[in-house]
């Protein structure tokens, strides 16, 4: 590996330790602080603008790594524009309709820049030229992803963990296909988000914050895209799809949740992944460590994914989902009652509830 990048990794993660007691004093200073309420964990007032410190983190390593010569304006914009949108929310919590124009203009610098996912190729059915509906498909993966990151921060250390084995993941793919910008980015990425989860990990001395979950998730939604540029086979769109899969599974289980429930998509609760382990008895830590099994998990399916054929790619697809499927119904993700595959297996073996 080229001795500039182990450095700017390391910068990185000596630069989020160094700076985020700072930004913990800055964060009480402007009252950028989360109360606790009926749905959130914690039980103290906490600073929020943690993701100012990952951000400042990355913009060091960025120097050190050489990258202000690769023509990634576009994508800087989109950035500065998130950070900014998340400081204000963490200081004066903005409406959600409010942070999703902020993110689609975000979306719109990056795809300005022509960063855009542009053909499709199905397996068995043929290559797609997507035209207009690249910035369709492109504007709804960059928001997705965002938002999916944020979704799942409700436990110390959790986003935080959880992106830093993406990026990881994402690292070693980068390397093994010779993606040096993906390779240097990801790394530049990973440094600061550890550093930063050294405060972070339980129990947590400040909260990433909108700001925070924002520029991951979107961290997160480039990189991908940079590793689908232009013309993205279905398979190679999974890969990243299962390396995301802790915050996907959480997502679409919320919304299946609160469809189920007849109950607004839009509506906060506390039947999130996490809330149902502690729900069953897991300590704060203990939770957020099987998380992260999960999201280990995941990551080396998606990896090992990269090496199959497509007939056991498939399959391996199916178990995947079948089995977090069966996991989700165990621990009542939707409601006590939703267990399709468990009741379909009971009436097969004929097994009864006394």
């Amino acid at each position: 590996m080229d001795i500039k990048l182990l450095l700017a990794f390391i910068v990185s993660l000596v630069t989020a330790i160094a700076v985020t007691p700072l930004v913990i004093k800055l964060a009480h200073k402007i009252g950028a602080v989360d109360k606790p309420n009926k749905r959130k964990v914690h039980q103290n007032v906490m600073p929020r603008l943690g993701g100012l410190a990952i951000f400042i983190a990355v913009t060091v390593g960025y120097f050190v790594a050489g990258l202000y010569e690769a023509k990634i304006t576009g994508i800087i914009v989109g950035a500065l524009i998130i950070i900014v949108l998340g400081i204000i929310d963490d200081k004066y919590e903005i409406s959600a309709k409010i942070k999703l124009l902020g993110q689609i203009l975000a979306a719109c610098a990056v795809m300005g820049s022509g960063l855009t996912i542009e053909v499709l190729n199905i397996p068995f059915l043929g290559v797609f030229d997507l035209g207009i509906f690249s910035y369709v498909v492109t504007l709804f993966w960059i928001l997705a992803i965002t938002n999916a990151i944020n979704l799942i921060d409700g436990l110390d250390g959790l986003s935080a963990g959880i992106s830093s084995i993406v990026f990881a993941s994402i690292a070693f793919l980068a390397f093994s296909a010779d993606k040096m910008l993906i390779l240097t980015l990801s790394l530049i990425l990973l440094g600061s988000t550890l550093g930063f989860l050294f405060h972070n990990f339980h129990p947590a001395k400040i909260f990433m914050g909108d700001t925070g979950s924002m520029f991951l998730g979107y961290s997160i939604a480039i990189l991908s895209l940079l590793g689908l540029y232009k013309s993205v086979t279905l398979f190679s769109f999974v890969v990243p799809v299962m390396i995301l899969g802790v915050p996907i599974f959480d997502t679409s289980f919320a919304i299946i949740r609160r469809l189920v429930n007849r109950k607004p998509i839009s509506v906060a609760d506390k039947s999130h992944l996490h809330h149902r382990l502690l729900a069953l008895g897991l300590s704060h830590r203990d939770t957020v460590l099987v998380i992260y099994g999960f999201g280990l998990i995941f990551s080396i399916s998606a990896i090992t994914f990269e090496t199959l054929t497509l007939r056991w790619a498939i399959f391996i697809l199916v178990f995947i989902l079948i089995a977090f499927e069966i996991i989700a119904e165990k621990i009542g993700l939707v409601n006590e009652d939703y267990r399709p595959i468990i009741s379909v297996f009971r009436k097969v073996v004929g097994y009864k509830r006394n």
